[in-house]
């Protein structure tokens, strides 16, 4: 809701709230009524109009909207009618299309972010990353799987959907700005109850890290859980997905090379992501374990993956990593996400 009678300022929010992609309801003067002072979800309130609702019931969600920085009065005013935030047009004007754009959409706990990386080729972290969507899509969760790495192969051909329609990067690889968490969730390819943003046969595209910040921000919007499948080498668009996640798992073969290439890949990957936990995968050599893994790279354990017989075929059965909800992966991902998920979007530490 608008709240104002300078027609200046009005053009202004309609302007703003045009590039959230919300229509308004404007209130030239006061609100038509107490209801829907109390029922709409953000109310933007001209400084003209401060005064005059000093009255109105107190909620949350009410911005003064100004224009004079050197008005000291507009905090008093604001303290009048409850203002969560006095703002400064057009200073302020890329906060505010993003509070309205969340005001929307209904914002409410942020998802769940898992970074998912292999400690060398081949380590299995695209099973992983997989098999953890598949399992968070299982038990009802939203569940948003983006593929980080061009060179990967897609996790849609992983998933049997290289032929499902929806978006893929290239076709977000130049987004600029807030992209909508709906329009997003909507325009991909669903496969197995959740939503994944891959790529596509052609040549592969430079991921931009606005375009990375918009997408994963959009994704991490929806709430319940996003799973990022990453490469080992981190541009710019890979840090950008770093900085968004709230845990790292990084997945290491029981190979004395192997963990020798993993610690290269933690050392790099733990200065912008501090909680990456290590996912030692077996069979263990003699005198190397999960355990031992975990003391060699100094990180926390986060579990260990014994070899599963029959993954590949099922695999290439079209049966999704971790999709029968038994073997070594889908107790792994059932019992990391137990774990993860405490209290609906925490990371347990």
């Amino acid at each position: 809701m608008i709240v104002t009678e300078d027609e200046d300022l009005l053009d202004d929010l309609l302007r703003l709230c045009a590039a959230a992609g919300v229509e308004p309801e404007v209130a030239y003067g006061s609100p038509a009524s107490p209801g829907s002072w109390a029922s709409a979800p953000l109310i933007l309130v001209g400084d003209d109009r401060s005064v005059a609702l000093r009255g109105m019931q107190r909620r949350s969600g009410v911005l003064l909207i100004g224009r004079d920085l050197d008005d000291q009065g507009v905090w008093r005013r604001a303290v009048g009618i409850g203002a969560d935030h006095v703002l400064f047009l057009p200073d302020a004007e890329s906060w505010l299309v993003d509070r309205i754009a969340d005001a929307a959409e209904g914002v409410g706990e942020p998802a769940l972010t898992i970074g998912v990386v292999g400690g060398r080729g081949g380590a299995g972290a695209s099973t992983l990353a997989c098999a953890l969507a598949v399992t968070a899509a299982r038990g009802g969760r939203r569940t948003m799987l983006i593929d980080g790495d061009p060179l990967g192969g897609g996790l849609d051909v992983l998933l049997g959907g290289e032929r499902s329609a929806g978006l893929r990067w290239p076709d977000l690889a130049e987004s600029q700005g807030r992209v909508s968490s709906g329009a997003l969730e909507e325009s991909l390819p669903r496969l197995h109850d959740l939503s994944v943003l891959s790529w596509d046969r052609g040549d592969s595209v430079v991921i931009t890290p606005d375009a990375m910040r918009s997408v994963l921000g959009a994704a991490r919007r929806r709430g319940g859980v996003v799973v990022v499948d990453l490469p080992r080498r981190v541009d710019d668009g890979v840090v950008e997905a770093l900085s968004q996640a709230d845990v790292g798992l990084l997945v290491v073969p029981a190979e004395l090379r192997a963990v020798a290439a993993a610690d290269r890949v933690a050392s790099r990957i733990g200065m912008i992501l501090p909680d990456l936990r290590v996912v030692a995968r077996g069979p263990y050599p003699s005198g190397l374990d999960d355990e031992e893994i975990a003391r060699l790279l100094g990180l926390r354990l986060a579990g260990e993956l014994p070899p599963e017989h029959g993954l590949l075929e099922a695999v290439n059965g079209g049966r999704p990593p971790g999709g029968n909800g038994r073997g070594p992966l889908a107790r792994f991902c059932t019992a990391f996400l137990a774990e993860a998920l405490p209290s609906g979007g925490s990371v347990a530490v």
